[in-house]
């Protein structure tokens, strides 16, 4: 299969692209940012997706299959911009695929599209609406994005699409929001709570998205890994001493003394559980996870050791 990797000079998106080729298809990158000495035969092209040099990928190549991950959060990317990426970026892949005749897009999202709240499900499957907007606005153009990719299940029906909502990544990049957290000098807790995280390895979410393809799927699906944890052990597991805080004095700290930045809608994320069931996808593709909880966060505390013991 000749396949277009959107965002492919993300960490997850070479992983995919090396999967990808490695399993014998042909494979496109195609980012804003440049792969610097991308593996041999793996084609990149560095362009933005809303510009006529990227439809003219799709208008050349013919990719049979698009993998769009490129989309940001608010920790790479901030207020207008990251609107016209996610949500303008995600509407014109689309229109491209239905004019250059694409047969399958998968549309990489994030499980925290179900937001965190008080009154939230513990456990949140496909069907279930976005929550915790009004707390988080910063998710709102990742929310649009993956509402509008949903769309398309019905608005066109010959392109086989698949949302994939995956939960938190760790692993050797250090990337991504979760690692984020953990990677800061001091790790803040909110006084009080101790939510369940959700995480898989890096590898498994890019086994994940191959798997997609090859079983070509149509649907929403939530993708997961090994069982949660509550946050306080993911903390110390990764060789972090956590910081109680009171909530007042929580959201004033944030990008301060060494703790991470974050919107003061993050709050929410850090009281509350974000889960999802991922036995839909299990399912449908036979999908299982290779690395295990206390692996995943050995391999992070070894490679990102604390800074109190660098």
């Amino acid at each position: 299969m000749r396949v277009l990797v959107l965002g492919s000079s993300s960490w997850l998106g070479k992983l995919v692209a090396r999967q990808l080729a490695a399993g014998g298809h042909e494979v496109i990158g195609l980012d804003r940012r440049p792969w610097v000495d991308p593996p041999d035969g793996i084609e990149t092209h560095c362009a933005d997706i809303l510009k006529r040099e990227a439809e003219d990928v799709f208008r050349t190549r013919k990719p049979q299959v698009v993998v769009h991950m490129a989309t940001v959060t608010w920790l790479a990317m901030r207020g207008e911009e990251r609107h016209r990426v996610n949500l303008g970026g995600t509407r014109a892949v689309f229109e491209y695929c239905e004019r250059y005749g694409v047969e399958h897009m998968i549309f990489v999202g994030r499980h925290s599209y179900y937001g965190a709240a008080t009154d939230s499900p513990m456990v949140h499957t496909e069907d279930e609406p976005p929550q915790g907007l009004a707390t988080f606005p910063e998710l709102a153009d990742l929310v649009a994005a993956d509402l509008y990719a949903a769309t398309a299940l019905w608005r066109m029906p010959k392109l086989t699409t698949t949302i994939l909502r995956i939960c938190y990544t760790l692993g050797p990049s250090g990337q991504g929001t979760l690692a984020a957290f953990l990677r800061a000098r001091q790790v803040a807790l909110v006084l009080g709570f101790d939510p369940l995280f959700q995480f898989m390895h890096e590898d498994d979410a890019a086994g994940a998205i191959v798997t997609t393809l090859e079983k070509r799927i149509r649907g929403v699906y939530n993708v997961a890994g090994p069982q949660p944890l509550p946050l306080s052990i993911v903390v110390r597991e990764t060789g972090r001493k956590a910081v109680e805080l009171p909530e007042f004095v929580f959201s004033r700290v944030l990008g301060h003394f060494g703790f991470p930045q974050m919107p003061r809608g993050a709050t929410t994320h850090i009281k509350y559980p974000v889960l999802i069931d991922g036995s839909a996808f299990s399912a449908a593709t036979g999908f299982r996870f290779n690395w295990e909880d206390t692996a995943i966060l050995r391999q992070f505390r070894e490679l990102f050791p604390p800074p109190h013991t660098s």
